[in-house]
């Protein structure tokens, strides 16, 4: 995995060859490509999870098509078919999504969109979108980055999602496949170079402990949200550690910063 570039420079609307740390175009549409091919694929996991978890064909595509962010999509249809509650199912889901927010607030400082796309170019703030575009040199480059990924996932997530929901009667127990855990394979894949400190890996590793122990305690789509409290209480911990020392915590930032 190659090192990370540094964010996006604002070097001006079309930043023209020879421009700061440009990138040729090529390259970020290869690079843009492979990613949105890759994880597009996985939205036949998708379809055929959420046929089997006993959605109709119609309400699978809306997902894919209305919301647009695998981790959700995985975790709504997931904590249905456990049995948990639609309006728990609904809120987990809700705030796995939330993230893509806080993605937008960065994304349209380095993307500039102009107004009247602003609403089309918020369906594709996503974690691949926004790791390609952030891992880009340059403004024009991150535009090509954003708009390259995005285009090709969501129409391939959603090809695939029909694909998916139309073949999950030919693959019979979809729960002997285990494809329910290929979208969120490739979410931690890329969330995992970003923990770049100390404090942000103790609050994942807590967050996965306590969705672990909470998982046979509490219903379906629970824990999920209970993983949030990972970061109060690290924060909280991180806090009193620096009231005890009377001085300011230094992170562990030796770890080279990875990314795609």
């Amino acid at each position: 995995m190659a090192e990370q570039t540094a964010p996006p420079q604002n070097t001006g609307a079309g930043d023209p060859p020879g421009a700061a740390g440009a990138k040729p175009d090529s390259a970020v549409v290869r690079d843009a490509l492979g990613v949105g091919i890759a994880v597009g694929l996985s939205g036949f996991a998708f379809g055929v999870t959420s046929a089997g978890s006993g959605l109709t064909l119609l309400q699978t595509c809306a997902l894919s098509l209305l919301v647009f962010t695998g981790a959700s999509q995985f975790a709504l249809v997931g904590a249905l078919a456990a049995g948990g509650n639609p309006y728990t199912a609904a809120a987990g889901a809700f705030f796995l999504g939330i993230r893509n927010a806080f993605y937008g607030l960065r994304l349209s400082q380095l993307l500039a969109v102009p107004g009247m796309l602003r609403p089309f170019a918020a369906q594709w703030v996503i974690d691949e979108t926004t790791a390609v575009t952030l891992g880009q040199p340059t403004r024009r480059a991150a535009r090509i980055g954003f708009t390259v990924t995005g285009l090709s996932l969501y129409v391939l997530w959603n090809l695939t999602t029909l694909a998916g929901a139309l073949g999950a009667e030919a693959l019979g127990d979809t729960e002997a496949w285990g494809l329910d855990a290929a979208s969120p394979a490739v979410f931690l894949a890329l969330l995992a170079p970003m923990l770049r400190s100390t404090t942000e890996r103790v609050t994942a590793g807590l967050a996965v402990l306590l969705v672990l122990g909470l998982l046979p305690v509490l219903p379906a789509g629970v824990p999920v949200l209970m993983a949030a409290l990972a970061a109060p209480v690290v924060l909280f911990l991180k806090g009193r550690g620096h009231d005890a020392r009377g001085g300011t915590v230094t992170e562990d930032t030796t770890t080279p910063r990875e990314g795609r």
